[in-house]
């Protein structure tokens, strides 16, 4: 479960990298990171048992795949 600070303070990071604060995104990926890895462990609780692939793994490789997108401009 996320912290009830958790979304405020991603929000004022998010704002302050905008604003180009130095040193917000730097602070801001761990807090993401760390969300996104618990939602894919979550995700692969519910997936098969023989299931290798990791939390870590799958957000990897959701990362990839979302940095390498063409997105319109």
């Amino acid at each position: 479960m996320v912290a009830p600070d958790r979304p405020s303070q991603v929000t004022r990071l998010l704002i302050d990298w905008q604003e180009g604060k130095k040193g917000a995104l730097d602070q801001l990926m761990p807090l993401v990171y760390q969300e996104l890895r618990k939602l894919a462990a979550g995700y692969l609780r519910n997936e098969q048992k023989a299931q290798t692939l990791q939390p870590t793994a799958l957000l990897h490789e959701a990362y990839v795949r979302m940095v390498e997108q063409d997105f319109p401009r």
